[in-house]
């Protein structure tokens, strides 16, 4: 029963190629260095990717990307697949089309129950703006 923005976190793996989740752990920490976290489930197939990188992408959603929040939430392989991205300073896969795309280099993983948590410091963000993809009460919504 909390509302949250919808976010994917994305990287590319050593040998060049892109991975990503879907995240609702997402949040601003600090604003002087500007840090944000996500959390990410032991279990993600990809975990190895992100715990090997040094820098990794927040991309967050437009209310017109819901399919993208399913595919990079459900599909086990091949989630870029159709997906345009791009890359601009660190390198990290940025989605085209989202309200907000923050590149960051990972600082520390703190490990926490069943999850990992990745703490980022911005090193260039990008917002075009527009409206954003909601999830409340286990559905999608939007702003009226």
């Amino acid at each position: 029963m909390f509302a949250t923005g919808v976010a994917v976190a994305t990287v590319r793996a050593s040998d060049g190629s892109p991975h990503g989740l879907t995240v609702s752990s997402f949040t601003s920490v600090s604003i002087q260095p500007p840090l944000i976290l996500i959390c990410i489930d032991y279990a993600f197939n990809f975990l190895s990717h992100f715990r090997a990188c040094s820098n990794f992408a927040v991309n967050v959603l437009s209310e017109s990307q819901r399919e993208l929040s399913v595919t990079f939430a459900v599909k086990p392989e091949g989630r870029f697949e159709g997906v345009e991205w791009y890359t601009n300073v660190t390198g990290a896969p940025l989605l085209r089309g989202c309200i907000a795309n923050i590149e960051c280099r990972l600082t520390s993983i703190i490990e926490a129950g069943d999850h990992a948590i990745f703490l980022g410091e911005v090193i260039h963000a990008e917002s075009p703006g527009g409206r954003p993809l909601l999830y409340f009460d286990r559905d999608y919504r939007a702003l009226p």
